[in-house]
């Protein structure tokens, strides 16, 4: 029965890409939301008088409901209970809301003075719109990556995943370069934000389309399968994925990847403005390279993985470049742009050998219908990388790497956030290390490729 499933998912390559470009889309206008914020860390400071501390705290917002309620989680049971077209359509609402308000907190149309739990109002507001958007972009992660694994199994799934993640990228790419360009030339920190929701609301509606084409999708699976059905996700299942070892070390690798990167990428602006001497103006396009490097790379790192395998080896020596990467930019060395750079496009190398093989390896570990709870946990589980460090960053920068000169300038040393940043590299490679020894000793098909042979 699964043997006709997959051939009916492939029967026809246009549609299979077509339905690849457009849910790619929907996240590439997502991830410009993410990031838009990043390079305004500073703009944010002088305009409002955020610290770093309450600039940690917004970033860590992501997180909030994703976390603390379970959200995350529970988007996962919605996707494999519900399916696709009502989990991603809920999702793409849920960004687009959080996105507005995120736009009109940091907007000259916000009055509200005075504290929420003891919090700036101001970044209480904007941080609750942040964990709106979160709860949403990260179930339309998971969502997407089930859309996927559901069009690719058995063929280029690693390259139609690290093509997503490239598209991602480019929204990246695209907040971290002209995010703060767009905020001086119309004068308001705002102007990238609502930028952002009405890109999202294009991408929403792109989702939209290709909810039509999943239900075509299933109506030609139903019919192949002579009146027979699959046997659908139960609550019990979670105990299966929860047991796995396997799937705790991607996860737990997930976390401590991610959390050496994301947040990184969150004071990187900053970083090339006060360590390499970078303008103010032009700071936000080395932090950018990172992203537009993974567009190319990850893509062709997931064709080696489709076609090669190797795909726990991958991770294991992209986790040892965060290491070398956040070394450097510790070190009080070479303080200028171009030596910024060039660690840059090596964190950028990193950053696509781990993602293009660790997402295709989900489903080797996991079956198909739990896939959707299973990247919800592994996603859960990255969120509390993604709210809890960038507030400890945030306060680490404000005790221990700012300092006020007699003056009034203030200087930024980063050797104790960029070492805290390379201990997350050490630990990555630790898991990736007992990875790779769990998929010897279980026979998941890690290093094995991904493109069936006839």
């Amino acid at each position: 029965m699964t043997e006709i499933i997959r051939k009916k998912l492939n029967d026809s390559k246009a549609a299979r890409w077509t339905a690849l470009i457009i849910v790619s889309f929907t996240m590439m206008c997502g991830y410009f939301i993410t990031d838009v914020m990043a390079p305004l860390e500073d703009l944010l400071m002088r305009t409002y008088n955020w610290s770093g501390t309450e600039y940690g705290l917004f970033t860590s917002a992501y997180g909030w409901f994703n976390v603390f309620l379970l959200m995350l989680i529970l988007g996962g049971i919605i996707l494999d209970k519900m399916g696709i077209r009502f989990t991603g359509k809920m999702a793409c609402l849920l960004m687009l809301t959080g996105a507005l308000i995120k736009a009109y907190a940091v907007s000259s149309y916000f009055t509200m003075t005075g504290t929420i739990f003891g919090v700036n109002a101001q970044v209480m507001i904007a941080g609750l719109g942040f964990a709106i958007f979160g709860m949403g972009v990260e179930i339309a992660g998971i969502t997407v990556s089930k859309v996927i694994v559901k069009w690719f199994t058995g063929h280029e799934l690693a390259l139609a995943m690290g093509l997503q993640v490239a598209l991602a990228r480019i929204g990246t790419a695209c907040a971290l370069g002209f995010s703060l360009p767009l905020a001086k030339h119309f004068g308001a920190i705002s102007a990238p934000v609502l930028i952002g929701a009405l890109l999202l609301c294009i991408g929403t509606l792109s989702f939209f389309v290709y909810a039509v084409m999943d239900k075509k999708l299933d109506e030609s699976i139903e019919s192949s399968l002579d009146g027979e059905k699959e046997e659908g996700f139960k609550l019990s299942d979670i105990k299966m994925i929860v047991t796995n070892k396997g799937f705790w070390l991607i996860a737990f690798l997930c976390v401590l990847f991610y959390s050496g990167v994301f947040p990184f990428l969150k004071f990187a602006t900053k970083i090339m403005i006060y360590k390499y001497g970078v303008e103010e103006g032009l700071a936000g396009y080395i932090p950018s390279l990172l992203p537009f490097g993974t567009i190319l790379l990850t893509p062709l790192f997931g064709s080696l993985y489709d076609r090669i395998g190797k795909g726990a080896t991958l991770m294991l020596i992209g986790s040892f470049m965060l290491i070398v990467v956040h070394g450097l930019f510790a070190l009080p060395i070479l303080n200028v742009w171009w030596f910024a750079t060039i660690i840059m496009i090596v964190l950028g190398i990193a950053f696509s050998l781990v993602p293009s093989a660790m997402w295709p390896s989900v489903p080797k570990i996991i079956p198909q219908k739990q896939l959707g709870t299973a990247y919800s946990l592994i996603f859960y589980v990255q969120n509390w990388g993604l709210m809890g460090v960038p507030f400890i960053i945030g306060l680490v920068i404000d005790k221990y790497a700012m300092t006020t000169l007699p003056d009034g300038t203030v200087t930024y040393d980063y050797t104790i956030p960029m070492l805290i940043f390379t201990l997350f590299g050490v630990l990555a490679v630790i898991v990736a290390l007992m990875l790779k020894a769990e998929d010897k000793k279980k026979g998941y098909g890690l290093e094995l490729p991904n493109i069936k042979k006839n």
